[in-house]
């Protein structure tokens, strides 16, 4: 079964755990996180875009296609995956978040060959202690559906998931490359071992 698929980066949040500041642009190692993300991801899919809610121009230097939510508000990572499904023209969209740069070179291989033998709509990560639902392979026939929930007044993304028969996908082995760095003293402490 070919499926055609394409890639967004979720950094479109407020970052509060951060004082605020736009997460993605944060710099590590020298890089903005979310240039650390697409280094990773596009050796894993071609066509990449960045959910952005704020700083536009700036994302956009990178050469990437940048897009906000539709939904205003900062209404969470489902707003903008449910922007993301509305303007893709791929079959799935890998969604991958901004502040989990160390994430698998085998996660859309791994999340693929889930929704493919289970014939699923959605399929996303479990470390083997902790579900990460934005580390997720979603079909853009989910659209309305999404729509139809966030219209409801609901944001929890494992709920939505589990009403669409979404699989978690174990990837236990590699459990450390989901850390993911949600404020700036993380952030900081990256950058020390690094240096």
């Amino acid at each position: 079964m070919t499926i055609s698929i394409s890639a967004v980066i979720l950094a479109g949040g407020q970052a509060k755990r951060m004082g605020g500041v736009d997460k993605g642009l944060q710099p590590l190692q020298g890089k903005p996180l979310f240039q650390f993300i697409y280094d990773r991801l596009h050796s894993q899919v071609e066509h990449i875009s960045v959910n952005a809610n704020r700083n536009q121009a700036i994302y956009a230097v990178a050469g990437l296609p940048v897009f906000g939510d539709n939904i205003e508000g900062f209404q969470g990572p489902l707003s903008g995956i449910l922007t993301a499904l509305e303007r893709s023209e791929t079959d799935f969209v890998l969604f991958v978040p901004c502040d989990s740069p160390f994430f698998p070179d085998n996660l859309l291989e791994k999340l693929k060959s889930a929704v493919v033998f289970h014939g699923v709509s959605i399929a996303y990560v479990h470390d083997g202690e902790r579900e990460h639902p934005t580390f997720c392979l979603m079909a853009r026939s989910l659209k309305e559906k999404l729509a139809a929930y966030l219209a409801t007044g609901e944001r929890r993304m494992l709920q939505f998931m589990r009403q669409n028969g979404a699989v978690s996908v174990d990837f236990s082995e590699n459990k450390a490359a989901f850390t993911n760095i949600n404020t700036l003293d993380e952030l900081l402490q990256f950058n020390v071992q690094s240096s």
